[in-house]
């Protein structure tokens, strides 16, 4: 095997290392459920950061901006919060606080409910769907049609993933 030239020595997979350790520690048993573990997580920032960047421009976070996309798919542009809430697998909190900031910023607006006094709607303003646009094609372009693996492989990691969300209640 040849040496590498001096300061150009092959990195070596920081998670792969941490297997080692697993091991060492006698904890062979459990060491792909945290290599997995562990490469999900390094993987959601790796990809966070590429959608924030992304969304930079627009002053819009992945949360704000998923808030976004669902009002823009609803019929009407409009949706109770609570229902926001369930679409999005987030708390209804989590929710209420991104439609605070998306309504400072003139991106969707509070109603109350044509029918039910109870419940109030968010709905995005023209403003908020030019935007929600533009940042889609962003996003398609920067991020979504080059993740860093092959579409082969993209598609037998959300099946992979579809099956940890099943058995943990998702759907």
């Amino acid at each position: 095997m040849a040496s590498e030239p001096p300061g150009e020595a092959r990195k070596r997979d920081p998670i792969e290392l941490a297997r080692e350790n697993w091991e060492r520690a006698g904890w062979g048993d459990v060491a792909d459920g945290m290599v997995a573990v562990t490469s999900v997580m390094r993987a959601h920032q790796i990809l966070l950061a590429r959608v924030e960047n992304a969304l930079r421009p627009y002053d819009l976070s992945f949360a704000r901006y998923e808030l976004l996309r669902l009002l823009a798919f609803s019929r009407n542009g409009a949706l109770p919060i609570t229902k926001a809430s369930d679409r999005l697998q987030v708390h209804v909190t989590s929710v209420t606080h991104a439609i605070r900031r998306l309504e400072a910023a003139g991106l969707v607006k509070r109603m109350p409910h044509p029918t039910d006094g109870r419940t109030t709607l968010v709905q995005i303003t023209d403003l908020g769907r030019s935007t929600v646009e533009d940042a889609t094609v962003t996003l398609n372009k920067e991020v979504f049609a080059d993740i860093g693996i092959s579409d082969e492989e993209s598609r037998a990691l959300a099946k992979s993933i579809e099956t940890l969300r099943r058995s943990a209640g998702d759907f």
